[in-house]
């Protein structure tokens, strides 16, 4: 009788780090155009360069079969991709059989009226939203003509269909940094939790970065000063750690990539729309599985995963100094997948 094939050996880099947490970008094209993300004028991918649905499928199948046990889709908007709702439910049936923990997905919100429903139906009980305004006119500023009321609508929908939602506020030196405790509260009214993250250097938007960044110790004193905050150990399988907030409901997370770096216990890797697996946030080193899995299959796919792997860094490179905020990696945030 013919033994059984070995089970695949699971993700793991050259620091014995395992990958268990893959972001998969399915679209660099967004609705918005957020000053701290994107240029106001974007040059996107051509379409022919982007993974078909199918071909991304196939792909978290593999990374399912090697340990990956959560799966995150971003974008750019992943919402606006045409037939995203057949991707979600494909990735989904995943959850079924146990082979997937959770299937998440981050958005900004403009579409979930339209998604919501979709989102729960699929297996998804989890997103992301990003807001840093709840002020109509500096939310258009912000995103660069943004539609508020769209969004709180979507957040609505999200809530009726039974999802739960965290909301990500980038916080801006000089643009919201006085909405951080309104939002505080308003996300404990809403049942939200709310992540507050340091702007990031990825890319050349055509602002001020060093002007605009807010070191999230300075927030953390700001709202000790009114309510206390008591460290707590729950993780979402990302780099955001969390607070209880005295006298609220709410779980305060914090994303501090120039202040606290959280790279030692890392376990994910991102996956462009066009392929291409990026080892580091902070960094451009990546592979490019898109040719190897048109032309040679899901083995050599495999075996170059792991072979980036060895090269995953220790650490990002994002720092701040006399010279202002800055990183090793030139691409736009929405090029990698929030």
């Amino acid at each position: 009788m013919a033994m059984a094939d070995a089970a695949p050996t699971p993700l793991t880099d050259g620091l014995g780090r395992r990958i268990s947490y893959v972001r998969i970008s399915v679209t660099d094209r967004c609705d918005l155009r957020c000053r701290y993300c994107m240029a106001e004028r974007m040059q996107f991918l051509p379409r022919s360069q982007l993974l078909t649905l199918e071909e991304i499928a196939l792909l978290a199948d593999m990374f399912i079969a090697r340990g990956v046990r959560k799966i995150r889709l971003t974008g750019g908007e992943p919402l606006v991709r045409r037939d995203v709702g057949d991707l979600v439910r494909r990735i989904g049936r995943h959850l079924q059989g146990g082979g997937l923990e959770e299937l998440t997905l981050t958005t900004n919100g403009t579409r979930l009226v339209e998604h919501a429903d979709m989102l729960f139906d699929a297996g998804v009980r989890r997103i992301n939203v990003s807001l840093d305004s709840l002020d109509p006119q500096r939310f258009a500023h912000v995103t660069r003509g943004g539609d508020l009321q769209r969004v709180l609508a979507g957040l609505d929908a999200a809530k009726t269909a039974g999802l739960a939602v965290k909301i990500n506020m980038v916080a801006l030196n000089g643009i919201n940094a006085d909405e951080i405790l309104p939002m505080l509260r308003w996300c404990d009214a809403h049942d939200f939790d709310l992540t507050l993250i340091e702007t990031m250097p990825l890319g050349e938007t055509g602002e001020d970065r060093t002007r605009h960044y807010l070191p999230l110790t300075q927030v953390v004193d700001m709202i000790g000063r009114e309510y206390g905050l008591r460290p707590v150990t729950d993780r979402t399988g990302g780099p955001a750690r969390y607070h209880a907030v005295e006298g609220l409901r709410i779980r305060l997370g914090l994303i501090t990539p120039l202040t606290r770096n959280f790279c030692a216990d890392c376990n994910r890797i991102r996956m462009t729309c066009e392929g291409k697996i990026y080892l580091c946030l902070g960094h451009e080193d990546h592979v490019d599985l898109r040719d190897a899995l048109r032309n040679d299959g899901l083995e050599a796919v495999a075996a170059l995963v792991d072979r980036a792997l060895l090269r995953k860094p220790a650490r990002h490179d994002f720092h701040i100094d006399a010279q202002g905020v800055s990183s090793a990696a030139h691409r736009h945030m929405s090029v990698t997948g929030g």
